[in-house]
């Protein structure tokens, strides 16, 4: 997969589909400052480089009755790759868990989990987790809040103009 050199306008491209998925690509074409049909043909190499992954819907949890959001740390008896490996092979499985990152140091993963109530992830853990081949230990953070939650990475339009003023 060939990566596309990313000039200002597949930045902008990039940041406003980052922002809102379902724009259309004739609004999209206008924030870009360039006309709809060379717009679609970036927006479509922009995706076959990989830069674009995919689309989604974001979907309240609390309305669709997952009120607990839970960041386990697990960690596991052994680090050998064939080890981290399957366990990888196993949480793809676990709809509860939305993410899973492997780490450096005394936690082997971190799982963001989520759960219709407290007691719902208890389950999780003792039959599932827990229950899994070479987990040697899980530790449980419960979310009270979040004040952030942003998709994606940050997007410099335009870096010279950003560098220049804070510069200035």
């Amino acid at each position: 997969m060939q990566r596309v050199k990313l000039d200002r306008i597949d930045r902008q491209i990039l940041a406003d589909l980052q922002a809102d998925g379902r724009m259309t690509n004739v609004d999209l074409a206008g924030r870009a400052g360039i006309s709809a049909p060379p717009c679609l043909r970036r927006v479509r190499a922009l995706e076959q480089s990989g830069y674009i992954k995919g689309y989604h819907a974001e979907l309240d949890p609390g309305a669709l009755g997952y009120t607990v959001t839970v960041f386990a740390h697990v960690g596991l008896y052994s680090q050998a790759e064939a080890d981290l490996v399957a366990f990888e092979s196993l949480v793809k499985q676990w709809d509860e868990v939305r993410e899973c990152h492997m780490l450096a140091g005394e936690t082997d993963f971190l799982l963001r989990v989520v759960a219709k109530d407290w007691d719902a992830y208890q389950r999780f853990v003792t039959e599932k987790l827990t229950a899994a081949p070479k987990v040697a230990n899980v530790k449980s953070a419960l979310a009270i809040r979040s004040a952030k939650n942003l998709p994606g990475v940050p997007i410099l339009v335009d870096p010279v103009e950003k560098e220049a003023a804070a510069e200035g």
